[in-house]
């Protein structure tokens, strides 16, 4: 990993830091390439009533409207969490070619996630497996902004 991907794993973090101002999921994701942000997204499905509107699918979405294109090879995937199995399948149909994260599954609780599996295990069973590279540097600084949402959230149902 060098700078660039922190600069752009920080940008993912960002964006899932306005996720949650935006009433979202605390995920956010860009997409990259040829050193260029070509796509942002948060994770709003509950607000816009789309449950496929992770962070990661809507930046994939938002690039390839983009480029006009739904190739994305050569580019990579930023994500403040690890992608779930639906985010990184569809990173895998496009063409994302690695994919770099802060906050790992095994930090947040499995109903996130949609139960117990292991990504990595279904990745390498992909025709096109895609890169997946944890930045461990990053983690706290993602997990602080999950941390704040449950806390919102849990007073927000006891309140």
């Amino acid at each position: 990993m060098d700078r660039t991907d922190e600069t752009f794993l920080e940008l993912a973090i960002e964006k899932a830091a306005q996720s949650v101002a935006q009433g979202g999921f605390p995920a956010g994701a860009v997409v990259v390439k040829d050193g260029q942000v070509i796509g942002e997204g948060v994770s709003i499905g509950n607000v816009i009533h789309d449950p496929t509107s992770h962070g990661e699918t809507a930046s994939v979405r938002e690039a390839c409207k983009n480029i006009q294109s739904s190739d994305l090879s050569g580019s990579v995937l930023y994500a403040s969490m690890q992608p779930c199995i639906m985010c990184l399948s569809a990173a895998m149909w496009a063409g994302v070619t690695r994919v770099v994260f802060a906050c790992p599954q095994n930090k947040v609780s499995p109903e996130y996630y949609g139960g117990h599996y292991d990504a990595k295990t279904i990745n390498k069973s992909f025709l096109h497996p895609l890169k997946i590279e944890h930045m461990a540097e990053l983690e706290d600084k993602s997990v602080a902004i999950v941390r704040g949402w449950e806390q919102k959230v849990a007073t927000h149902i006891g309140g």
